[in-house]
């Protein structure tokens, strides 16, 4: 009987305990998303010879950020935890998914997909810092991924493919060259 009551207690003390994140770490945490990205952005062309894409991720960043600093000069929506009021949009956000949509633009899903996943992360950081109210986050998100989309084209142009959307409804273009 003892052994029943002892082997679920042993197998409780193996679980994880659940991790118990303040605003700060989840501050830190986005801080370390974004700036991995942005870094891999520019990173990753210069290492390849990329200059061409090198180039397009700068200008992709820096059209993200011009866009994020005129909006939060305009709107001055106070941020959750009270200290400033540039909450709207998120430019940790912009600048993460800036480099997102460029690296998945100019180098494909391979790259592209893992680097949303961090720019999601760093989406969900923001709001979990208490920096952020959800609406900054998908605002910043849709100006990075149009600037990443708009100023980036394809290391490889033998396929391209471009989303697009309307009011009734969005899909994908795909080009090929044979």
């Amino acid at each position: 009987m003892r052994r029943l009551l002892l082997a679920p207690a042993c197998a409780m003390l193996m679980l994880p305990a659940p991790a118990h994140a303040d605003e700060h770490d989840w501050a830190t945490a986005s801080d370390i998303g974004r700036d991995v990205l942005v870094v891999t952005a520019l990173g990753l062309p210069a290492v390849q010879g990329d200059w061409q894409g090198t180039k397009q991720a700068a200008y992709s960043l820096g059209a993200s950020f011009v866009v994020t600093t005129g909006l939060k000069l305009v709107i001055e929506e106070e941020r959750p935890d009270g200290s400033n009021d540039e909450s709207f949009p998120s430019g940790h956000t912009s600048a993460s998914f800036a480099a997102a949509a460029t690296l998945h633009k100019r180098y494909g899903w391979k790259v592209g997909v893992p680097a949303h996943i961090v720019a999601s992360f760093v989406g969900v950081a923001r709001v979990k810092a208490d920096k952020h109210f959800a609406h900054d986050v998908i605002a910043g998100a849709a100006i990075g991924e149009v600037s990443g989309w708009l100023l980036t084209s394809r290391k490889n142009d033998k396929v391209q493919w471009l989303p697009w959307g309307d009011a009734h409804g969005g899909g994908v273009t795909v080009a090929m060259k044979f």
